[in-house]
């Protein structure tokens, strides 16, 4: 009998807490995101047409903490691979990058001269082949639409020939890509879309090129809005410290190992740099020197993108999570997106950094991927009437 309710005793303890989480989880954690866009036709348009916007965000139920959502991303999102097409293409100062072309050849768009491309920008180390960027080509490819992959100097296998890498800043090497894409394919209808770093450097080039840039829209996943604010998130002690940092990077200082002769002779201390263990203080030994400023202080203030919002003049649509470890949600700029008709930021209460997990088993499509099927759609076969006619 003792053991009788002991049995009971401890099914009632199971149960209250799976209830206690079901009730957590559904009223606390599946929302729908909050919208922060200008009331005008931009806004209009994206209700119209992305209506994953208005749908509640449901991440998956075991796995919804921000660094779990972030981490575990990459070990059970597996889209197959693709066949791309790389191309190195030279830079006038000696350079080279590699872009990786997926031209999905159809009956949608037989006329390659005419067809919809998206030019994919990846993360901080990211490349062609990795998971998100993957995912993103096969969402366009569905509907006939032609990827090319902007992969940073150095990375995706590629050799350095020069001294000189990327940061957030930088959007020379961006304007150059959209420049030769443009060339070699006048008619095609061009947007972008990047990720985290990516998501920063394509922000950037569009405030910067205002209404003279080459592309009709552009999407930005898991930015850091405001760098310093970002650090501090990454600096604190734990799993933020001690694995998001410091694994990214072991790999920023694993590029400038894989091209230590390129540099040694630009850097009176290399060894300093190799010793970096956080993103900070290899920003501080290394991208600051890169692309002279003075010091970390410098950098951050310049790759900051909270304050540039009021220079769009192309539509952008930016997908933040209020969790996400890498840059806090008091960061992001709800109150000047509000004010400007080409920017509209979607915060969902959960995702982290680049995860935007749902489903129990989530190793296919993803709310970040939905949304990027959608509003890529949306410009491609709408926009020309309606989205481009927001414009400054």
């Amino acid at each position: 009998m003792i053991e009788f309710i002991q049995q009971n005793a401890s099914l009632a303890v199971v149960a209250v807490f799976f209830s206690g989480y079901l009730a957590y989880y559904t009223f606390f954690v599946s929302k729908k995101p909050k919208l922060a866009c200008k009331d005008t036709k931009f806004r209009s348009f994206l209700l119209d047409h992305c209506p994953v916007i208005s749908e509640k965000y449901s991440p998956t139920i075991w796995c919804f903490e921000s660094r779990a959502q972030t981490i575990l991303r990459s070990f059970i999102k597996s889209p197959s691979m693709l066949s791309y097409e790389g191309e190195l293409i030279k830079m006038d100062d000696g350079g080279q990058i590699l872009l990786d072309w997926y031209q999905n050849d159809n009956e949608i768009y037989p006329d390659r001269d005419t067809r919809p491309t998206v030019l994919l920008l990846p993360g901080l180390t990211g490349t062609s082949s990795d998971s998100y960027v993957l995912q993103y080509v096969h969402e366009a490819a569905k509907h006939g639409y032609r990827s090319v992959v902007f992969n940073n100097r150095g990375n995706g296998g590629v050799k350095l020939l020069t001294a000189r890498t990327y940061c957030a800043t930088n959007t020379e090497d961006l304007a150059f890509v959209v420049s030769f894409i443009k060339e070699r394919y006048p008619d095609c209808p061009l947007i972008g879309a990047g990720i985290s770093l990516g998501g920063m450097i394509l922000f950037q080039y569009l405030s910067k090129m205002g209404s003279e840039s080459k592309l009709q829209a552009g999407m930005c996943v898991s930015v850091a809005w405001n760098v310093f604010e970002s650090y501090v998130e990454l600096e604190k002690p734990g799993i933020n410290r001690h694995v998001l940092n410091r694994a990214l990077a072991k790999s920023l200082v694993y590029s400038i190992q894989r091209n230590v002769e390129v540099f040694e002779q630009h850097f009176d201390d290399i060894d300093h740099v190799f010793k970096a263990s956080t993103i900070r203080e290899f920003d501080d030994r290394f991208t600051s020197k890169m692309f002279g400023y003075e010091d970390w202080q410098e950098y951050y203030k310049d790759a900051c993108i909270h304050n540039r919002v009021h220079q769009l003049r192309v539509p952008v649509l930016v997908l933040s999570a209020a969790d996400d470890p890498f840059s806090p949600s008091h960061a992001i700029p709800v109150k000047e997106a509000e004010q400007n008709d080409n920017i509209a930021i979607v915060v969902t209460s959960h995702g982290g950094h680049i995860g935007f997990l749902e489903g129990f088993l989530p190793r296919h499509g993803s709310y970040m991927d939905r949304l990027f099927s959608q509003f890529s759609r949306a410009v491609f076969e709408h926009g020309p009437k309606t989205l481009l006619s927001t414009n400054n």
